[in-house]
């Protein structure tokens, strides 16, 4: 198989005995980002002041347009960044106007950041959850979709791909046709891990991701689209989302006609100037997310074959390759993972682990060597 190492020497050549298998935590980052970094700081100390033109006039366009081609979306002014998607989703429950506590429809899988925020507003009176088991997977979409149609909900929120078990959520046509609710995806394990186009539902709903993992950019690019006209006023606002206008009389509080309505305050660049930079990267390789899913599919075949026999090979696992869209990871279920993890790491082994599941994740810089290498690790597994 062709071999990328050569587009990650940096982080490769940092820790050269490290053998890291969780890209789907901290994805190494590319060289690319360390131009991209570079030409951040640059454009401070050479622009000082005036590097915000540069920022709002090129940076954050250009990043838009990357989101909007990678996603199929017809307008890149849906799309506004913000330094995680935590504060994006915030400001987009502030910005619905139905009467509080807000009916929403939601899942027990969802990440951290929703998990902990939904029940905080739970128990400030501010919503009303109803969680969807994601267990058992093989129903999941179909009793996920059969209770967002019986109505009555605000909102609707749903990771396309679960990131504790991989699992793959891929109707989203159909949860989109459902009528009345705000729906909104959490495609952080998705955004350029499987090809997806929301071209034709840009107009009905939400999308939320960023470049931290799959895009390989690190953090701050996270980034939400908005559909037009939803939530013309957040209330959580900072005064980037008047940007565009700022002749307003003193005390108005002016909104983007677009995604800038979303924008928080000052932010740091640097994440943009790398998303950018690994983007071009990509597209002068000729590495599409298509491409690259091939890549890593082939990585996992091989690994699952590589692991037959061992402890690992034994343990449930939650997301099987069925030929269908995969997460970009493995997810092992045992009583056994968190020591798997503690013995792998002692190897200097990256893992992750989830309460019981171990999580192994690959990208776009490994190979089959990584693969052969692992499985010997493997083998000392009980």
């Amino acid at each position: 198989m062709t071999s990328y190492k050569h587009l990650f020497r940096r982080a490769l050549d940092a820790a050269p005995e490290r053998l890291h298998m969780a890209a789907h935590s901290h994805h190494l980052w590319p060289d690319a980002s360390f131009d991209g970094h570079y030409q951040a700081w640059e454009d401070a100390a050479k622009l000082a002041d005036r590097k915000w033109d540069r920022i709002m006039a090129e940076i954050w366009p250009e990043a838009q347009r990357q989101v909007a081609g990678e996603l199929g979306l017809p307008d890149p002014s849906t799309i506004a960044f913000a330094p995680n998607t935590h504060e994006l989703i915030v400001r987009l429950i502030s910005a619905h106007d139905g009467p509080r506590p807000l009916k929403v429809l939601a899942t027990d899988g969802e990440f951290h950041s929703f998990r902990r925020q939904s029940a905080r507003w739970e128990a400030a009176g501010e919503m009303i959850v109803e969680r969807v088991p994601v267990e058992p997977f093989a129903s999941f979409s179909d009793r996920f979709l059969d209770k967002a149609r019986t109505g009555g909900f605000d909102l609707i929120f749903v990771s396309q791909v679960m990131f504790n078990s991989g699992l793959v959520f891929d109707r989203l046509e159909e949860l989109a046709a459902v009528e009345r609710p705000w729906i909104v995806i959490d495609g952080y394990h998705a955004f350029m891990a499987i090809p997806t186009d929301i071209g034709p539902l840009a107009e009905r709903i939400f999308y939320v991701a960023g470049g931290y993992k799959y895009a390989m950019a690190g953090e701050g690019a996270a980034f939400l689209h908005a559909p037009p006209g939803l939530g013309p006023r957040p209330v959580y606002t900072g005064w980037y989302a008047e940007f565009d206008d700022l002749s307003l009389p003193p005390g108005a509080v002016g909104y983007a006609p677009d995604a800038g309505r979303f924008m928080g305050s000052t932010f740091d660049a640097s994440g943009l100037y790398r998303f950018v930079a690994v983007r071009g990267m990509l597209e002068a390789e000729g590495l599409t997310t298509e491409a690259i899913a091939d890549h890593v599919a082939h990585l996992h075949a091989h690994l699952l074959r590589a692991i037959e026999g061992t402890a690992l090979g034994e343990a449930e696992l939650l997301n099987p390759l069925t030929g269908g869209p995969h997460a970009r990871f493995l997810a092992f279920r045992s009583p056994h993972a968190q020591r798997w993890k503690a013995e792998l790491m002692a190897r200097d082994v990256v893992t992750d682990v989830r309460g019981d599941v171990l999580r192994l994740g690959l990208g776009l810089y490994h190979d089959d060597s990584d693969v052969a290498r692992f499985a010997k690790e493997a083998l000392s597994l009980r």
